[in-house]
């Protein structure tokens, strides 16, 4: 029945991001016509929160390490959006992109779904 999650990620500068997702993080892609990339990403998992305000949705890069991530991208010119903390379930922290917005980074400390 469902095969896949298609994000998409609303960007100021589409290009840069593209580029973003393409050279710094090494995303693999297809073109899908006119320069319209779309990317390959880890395996991932789902998970529903509850909200007392209206219903939103985040997205986060998953590591094994944060710290030698935030290296590995400190090696490639990227600084974290925020000093990385302590959540208890994981260490937090975010990239910036190019064109303004953000993608949640964290190391979970829970068990997780995306090997299964």
């Amino acid at each position: 029945m469902i095969n896949g999650v298609h994000m998409i990620l609303y960007s100021r500068d589409a290009e840069a991001d593209r580029d973003f997702l393409r050279n710094v993080l090494g995303f693999p892609w297809v073109d899908a016509g006119d320069g319209w990339l779309i990317f390959k990403t880890p395996p991932g998992e789902a998970a529903v929160h509850p909200t007392d305000g209206p219903g939103h949705h985040e997205i986060y890069l998953m590591c094994d390490d944060i710290k030698s991530t935030e290296a590995e991208l400190a090696d490639k010119g990227v600084r974290l959006a925020r000093p990385v903390s302590d959540q208890g379930w994981g260490l937090l922290s975010a990239v910036r992109l190019p064109g303004g917005g953000e993608l949640g980074l964290y190391e979970p400390r829970h068990p997780t779904a995306h090997d299964l």
